[in-house]
């Protein structure tokens, strides 16, 4: 009988093997794309279409949809990057979240796509990315500041940040649409956590989602603005604030009216599999990450 007593802790995943994963919108078709002993997550696709970014072990990497191969992306001293990272729409910055060596709290910083020196942009932490505009100069990120995590905005080459959110507790996930009007972001001030979205300036925020059973997390707008994929957690499972890793959790898909929500794929994960925009660049797939646990498979 395996010993589950050290998987008590959710955040205990050094036995975590991953699989890279696409699903196709048109034909309900899932393909692994690979299969890694260690956690990888949140893959990005790149606006060109032709690779996949994750990390892993602190690192960025990309995967080469073409010959399957992965390179590790050189960010210099950035090497406690997160699952909060995206990639301009001109495919030409990487920007990460990264835990700084001398407190560990996580602060956003830029780089070019195909490697070089970070630049810091936000001082203040912690701070985790999750959008940028599509013009590349604004991005949009969650950040704790007096106790309290709300979205704000920052000029891509630093400055004054902008609080969007003031609304208690929760407000997580933020990401632009590719006209850059709406930011689309969860937020757990309802009571459950539930898909919100706004104008980019921080108004009108709107509720989209009311699943009574569900703790829905991270909405992804699709490039076409057709589709919002998202990940959901049962109610119960944990608190609605909590977005931990080794759930079984659903990735559910709506129009973006809030209207015409499903559950398209079931799947053992939960942080990681899906915490930043993964939709191709034509919006006929998205990219996730399913995980399984060495010797055991799923709690």
């Amino acid at each position: 009988m395996a010993d589950l007593s050290k998987y008590a802790n959710p955040w205990y995943r050094d036995d975590d093997e991953s699989f890279l994963e696409i699903y196709d919108l048109a034909t309900g078709e899932i393909t692994t794309l690979k299969y890694y002993d260690k956690v990888i997550e949140a893959p990005n696709w790149s606006p060109d279409g032709k690779a996949l970014y994750y990390n892993s072990e602190g690192r960025i990497f990309r995967f080469d949809l073409g010959s399957g191969e992965d390179v590790m992306i050189d960010s210099g001293y950035a090497d406690r990057c997160n699952n909060d990272h995206v990639i301009s729409a001109d495919g030409k910055l990487l920007c990460v979240s990264h835990g700084t060596k001398e407190d560990h709290q996580s602060r956003v910083y830029t780089l070019p796509v195909e490697g070089g020196t970070p630049r810091l942009i936000t001082p203040l932490a912690p701070s985790y990315l999750h959008g940028i505009s599509p013009d590349g100069k604004t991005l949009a990120y969650c950040a704790c500041r007096d106790g309290e995590f709300d979205i704000y905005t920052i000029p891509v080459e630093g400055g004054v940040e902008t609080q969007l959110t003031t609304a208690h507790d929760l407000n997580d996930g933020p990401e632009y649409d590719s006209a850059g009007e709406y930011i689309w972001f969860n937020s757990c001030r309802s009571g459950l956590m539930q898909a919100w979205r706004m104008k980019a300036d921080g108004s009108e925020q709107t509720q989209m989602t009311f699943d009574e059973e569900w703790n829905t997390w991270f909405p992804h707008i699709s490039p076409d603005r057709k589709k919002v994929v998202m990940i959901a957690y049962k109610k119960g499972d944990l608190k609605p604030n909590e977005h931990v890793p080794h759930k079984h959790v659903e990735l559910r898909l709506m129009n973006p009216d809030g209207s015409d929500v499903r559950t398209i794929v079931k799947l053992f994960g939960g942080q990681g599999t899906i915490n930043v925009n993964s939709w191709s660049p034509d919006s006929t797939k998205f990219a996730y990450v399913r995980y399984r646990i060495k010797g055991i498979g799923e709690l």
